[in-house]
């Protein structure tokens, strides 16, 4: 009897009580589930609908082949108990670049199910580790490398820890774990383990190609984002709060009279009447028309704070609760934080909306709609949307998608998801969503990150290089900084505005440019709370003219940045970029963490360190690069020193291009 069928054009192994399949999901690449008894009819991961494969999809024995990827199952005999072995490998050379390994030579496997009666329980994925493997990606981190080789990563949203499980490898594959369960993965010496705490299935998406191939190939898989709408790539201006309609005013006004770019600006958390009312507070924006129409003669688009929070005291929470639209808890009272609400004297309880119910991303965007929406509001700040539960015990949620150790990571996804749908029903339906978490394929919901509460230090923007070509590598085109860092930094500090002047430098090639923070004097979190000064014209008349500088440098780089994330929404490529996924063959380029191509055309070299005024710089072998400032041209695959005074960081041009960086 053989333990090999063909189901379509998928390979079915059925040994003992498990059910392995395998099939063609997209070019070059493959769906991989495995679970006891059967494969769930439903689950709620990245993975939708397949995207088109090759038309010569071969399957033969336990072998399928889809274009560059050959999957191959065995059953070995030869020691310990027989269990099924996958191995993957490029079909044009018989390369291997992954391969199943077991947890133990006689048991268990390389797959494991520490099942219960309920259908779920804890799973493991084990795979071979290699010497030399590199390994990118996995959203967002904070551990401040991009070669994520060595570590050990929770699989769960935090605040500035973004759960994007997608890796792709110097070897030349890419893998999504399709699993939105609470977990870890293991980049060990000795193995990759990937883990669950509780689940149905073990399922995961592999592709093969160049670095460019397998985001392309991801993107297929998992959703493409759209377009950026032309105001989006242009300045965005926010301090903690704006604590009403006339202050946030003015701050445009000022914009305008001082001739700045400005595109948009952002009413932050509190200006709501209660949380889960999702409408403005009349005592602190008393003729919101008014506002709206002013902001629109100055060019100016309004983002409004959206969280997700529910008070007791808003008006939407009854019918919320009656009608399932909240999450609910396995035990214990259905609250899971706390806040100092708008006229608390103290903290009261609150709970959050559950998006991954239809009937709630229906309600809330009616609300949102009515009291936002019909008024001009078209940009959504979706903050603590991970969500930010506390204690944060996710085994204890129940969502609407199930269980929440099942299902908790796509929190964020279906956030962004409740207000595109709603955007996607009107007349106007260009968004940017600005989201602090994201789950694999909330690019393709018009969602931009942000890297959370970061401190304002050096340390931390060194780190946020790195996080911002690990979000981009997994799969999330739109990303963006608290420039400054958000918690802390005084504007009268000298130090403080270097380290200002420097970020801004670095935000000018992020692909939004955004400046946002609670600067000192700063207040107990609460209502009332607004931040010390903000804006560009608070950091000192030196530091004014540089940050001037770079915001004029942004605005000549505009169309070539929107060319490149035209690509990004077409390709998968996105526009800010490590260096090897450009120049794959250079083994140079996959050294460099702390420089980053924007587009193919412009290499950054962001200056990260307190009063350098210079830092090397690698330039990437296969072509020429010419250095903006002094238009001096070196060859690459070469080191070179570059000047880096106060007013100036290293960046250079791919010979032949021609990008406005400077101005002239």
């Amino acid at each position: 009897m053989s333990f090999f069928s063909r189901d379509g054009d998928a390979l079915e192994v059925r040994f003992q009580r498990e059910v392995l399949r395998i099939e063609p999901w997209g070019v070059d690449s493959v769906r991989v589930r495995a679970a006891r008894e059967a494969i769930p009819a439903h689950d709620v991961g990245a993975l939708d609908v397949p995207p088109p494969a090759r038309a010569d999809v071969r399957i033969e024995g336990g072998r399928l082949v889809n274009g560059e990827v050959t999957v191959t199952v065995d059953i070995p005999e030869d020691d310990g108990f027989p269990f099924p072995i996958v191995r993957f490998s490029r079909t044009s050379t018989g390369e291997e670049l992954l391969s199943e390994d077991r947890e133990h030579f006689w048991w268990p496997g390389a797959r494991v199910f520490y099942g219960n009666r309920s259908g779920a329980g804890e799973v493991h994925q084990q795979f071979k580790a290699y010497p030399g493997e590199r390994l990118y990606g996995m959203g967002q981190r904070t551990h401040g490398r991009l070669d994520h080789k060595g570590l050990a990563l929770d699989l769960i949203q935090r605040n500035a820890e973004v759960n994007i499980p997608f890796v792709l490898s110097n070897r030349g594959y890419g893998f999504l774990w399709n699993n939105p369960a609470v977990g870890r993965v293991e980049f060990a010496d000795n193995c990759t383990r990937w883990t669950a705490t509780q689940a149905r299935a073990i399922d995961y998406f592999f592709t093969v190609g160049s670095p460019a191939e397998i985001l392309s190939h991801y993107a297929d898989a998992t959703g493409h984002a759209p377009r950026l709408p032309e105001w989006a790539s242009g300045f965005w201006q926010c301090k903690l709060r704006y604590r009403d309609q006339e202050e946030l005013l003015e701050v445009a006004r000022e914009h305008r009279r001082r001739g700045l770019p400005l595109s948009v600006i952002v009413a932050d958390f509190f200006h709501w009447t209660a949380m889960g009312d999702y409408r403005f507070d009349p005592a602190e924006y008393p003729d919101v028309d008014a506002m709206m129409k002013e902001l629109d003669e100055l060019g100016v688009k309004l983002m409004v704070s959206i969280w997700p929070t529910i008070s007791p005291l808003s008006e939407n929470f009854e019918t919320m609760r009656d009608n399932g639209m909240l999450l609910g808890a396995d035990q214990g009272v259905e609250f899971f934080g706390t806040t100092r609400d708008k006229g608390m004297p103290a903290e009261s309880a609150i709970t959050f909306s559950d998006p991954s119910n239809p009937a709630t991303r229906a309600f809330v965007w009616d609300v949102v709609k009515r009291n936002y929406y019909d008024k001009g509001v078209r940009v959504w700040w979706l903050d603590a949307c991970e969500p930010e539960i506390r204690p944060a015990h996710p085994g204890n949620l129940v969502l609407h998608a199930g269980p929440g150790a099942e299902t908790i990571n796509i929190y964020p996804r279906d956030t962004a998801r409740m207000f595109y749908e709603g955007m996607q029903s009107t007349d106007d339906p260009d968004t940017v969503l600005l989201c602090r978490s994201a789950w694999a394929g909330q690019q393709k919901y018009s969602a931009a990150v942000w890297s959370g509460d970061i401190p304002a230090t050096w340390e931390s923007l060194r780190q946020q290089v790195r996080a911002g070509l690990s979000i981009a590598i997994a799969g999330i085109p739109w990303w963006t900084t608290d420039i400054g860092g958000f918690h802390g930094g005084d504007a009268r500090d000298e130090e403080f505005r270097e380290l200002v002047v420097r970020w801004f430098q670095y935000g000018v090639f992020c692909p939004l440019f955004r400046l946002h923070g609670n600067r000192e004097p700063r207040m107990a979190t609460g209502w009332e709370m607004t931040g010390g000064p903000n804006e560009v014209w608070a950091f000192g008349d030196e530091a004014y003219e540089i940050i001037k500088s770079a915001m004029f440098m942004r605005e000549r780089l505009r169309p070539y940045l929107h060319e490149q994330l035209d690509r990004a929404a077409s390709d998968g490529l996105p526009a800010m970029r490590p260096l090897f996924v450009d120049y794959p063959s250079d083994a140079a380029a996959w050294d460099v963490e702390d420089q980053f191509l924007f587009g193919p055309d412009v290499l950054v070299a962001p200056v990260l360190a307190a009063g350098a005024r210079s830092r090397s710089v690698y330039l990437p072998a296969g072509t020429r690069w010419t250095h903006v400032w002094s238009g001096r041209t070196y060859e690459g695959g070469s080191v070179v020193e570059a000047d880096a005074p106060l007013d100036q960081i290293p960046v250079y041009l791919r010979e032949g291009a021609s990008v406005p960086v400077a101005a002239g």
